[in-house]
């Protein structure tokens, strides 16, 4: 082991890296360890995030500034109707533009091609509103005019089968949904959610008819858009104090919230991925625990023989942190990447929006550095031992 110079940076790093270097197969363990660890929290979290993402998608591409909802409703899986009139009452209020009905429900849609039914997400719209933002939407809304016409979610599961292959292919795509026979007119782009993996739009109309026990006079949310320039929240506020207490009043955002705080707390979601990034970092911080002791105890003859040259505790607590900081820092970086080549394997395989983003490669590299830093402040109590008493 080299010694130099009492407190020298440049030479405080490579005694730390000699140190761990000494036993490769050890050092190659430990960045093991310390990677899967990563990969574990970068994994859960991604999970995590991509399912809260995937779940808001239909939130998020409402083309409205505040919906109406039941205070019965409790995720958008199990909304509950409310009477549509309450649309009509918020639109005499002078900032609010236009309003829009929105129904929603799931029905089994049987696969063209091998007649297998499969559970999909319908929403009924009126078709002199573009109620979303999405891709392919608004050029399709004088097609879901006609009976019995429904458009597409050409990034839906396979499972429903090859129905945008077939009509770009200028085929036309006949089916069944619940037990309406219906015809694709269109597509549009959402993606598959956690509640859904695919999905359908049509018209009010045309909704009601494949769910023939809903009522007109009932939807599940009301659309408002304000008149540009409106305070969002003084109107919220004003919606809350001018409609009845058989509705909610949210803001786009406060409806995004709404949903995403629903499966974070009143399912076992949030508590599974977030127990799984807590069990990452306990096995990352042992597995760096076990190399940082053993190698304090290997050379702990050599920390006496320092200690009698002079060097101080502090000196020698600081080269096992550097031990630390490098052993985080190398087992980072295959976590990292193993991360992101199986997000966009997941992201294949289950269209869920999951990928590598900065605020959680910051996140687990902190957390990296925490478990890595912390295992070393445990492992240096054995510096404790190194009295050079006991060699000389």
């Amino acid at each position: 082991m080299q010694v130099g110079l009492k407190w020298p940076w440049p030479r405080r790093i490579p005694l730390a890296w000699r140190q761990l270097a000494r036993q490769r197969v050890r050092l190659l363990v430990a960045l093991a360890g310390i990677s899967f660890a990563g990969l574990l929290m970068f994994m859960q979290m991604g999970f995590r995030d991509g399912l809260f993402d995937s779940i808001v998608t239909l939130h998020e591409a409402i083309a409205a500034d505040v919906v109406l909802i039941s205070p019965q409703s409790t995720a958008l899986t199990s909304m509950r109707p409310f009477p549509q009139r309450r649309l009509y009452q918020a639109l005499s209020l002078p900032d609010v533009q236009s309003v829009s009905p929105l129904y929603i429900g799931l029905v089994n849609w049987k696969n063209p091609e091998t007649r297998q039914p499969r559970s999909i997400l319908t929403l009924g719209i009126s078709p002199d509103e573009n109620a979303f933002d999405l891709k392919g939407l608004s050029e399709n809304l004088n097609e879901i005019r006609i009976p019995d016409v429904v458009l597409f979610d050409q990034t839906s599961r396979a499972e429903f089968g090859p129905v945008a292959q077939q009509f770009r292919a200028g085929q036309p795509v006949v089916t069944e949904v619940g037990e309406r026979r219906i015809r694709v007119g269109g597509l549009f782009t959402m993606g598959a959610t956690f509640g859904a993996d695919g999905n359908i739009i049509t018209s009010d109309l045309n909704f009601l008819q494949i769910f023939p026990q809903r009522r007109r006079d009932e939807i599940d949310v009301g659309l408002i858009r304000a008149e540009p320039g409106t305070n969002i929240p003084q109107l919220v506020q004003e919606l809350q104090r001018s409609l009845p207490p058989d509705v909610r009043v949210l803001s786009k955002p406060e409806f995004v919230e709404f949903e995403r705080n629903y499966w974070a707390t009143s399912t076992a979601i949030g508590f599974i991925f977030t127990f799984g990034t807590v069990i990452g970092f306990i096995v990352g911080g042992v597995i760096v625990y076990q190399i940082l002791y053993s190698d304090v105890s290997d050379h702990l003859a050599e920390y006496a023989t320092l200690k009698a040259m002079g060097y101080s505790d502090c000196y020698l607590l600081w080269v096992v942190f550097q031990e630390a900081l490098i052993l985080a820092a190398l087992g980072y970086i295959p976590g990292v990447i193993l991360s992101t080549g199986l997000y966009a394997i997941t992201r294949s395989a289950t269209m869920i929006p999951i990928g590598m983003t900065f605020d959680r490669a910051s996140i687990v590299f902190i957390l990296t550095l925490v478990m890595c830093l912390g295992s070393g402040l445990i492992a240096v109590r054995r510096l404790e031992a190194a009295d050079p008493a006991d060699i000389f």
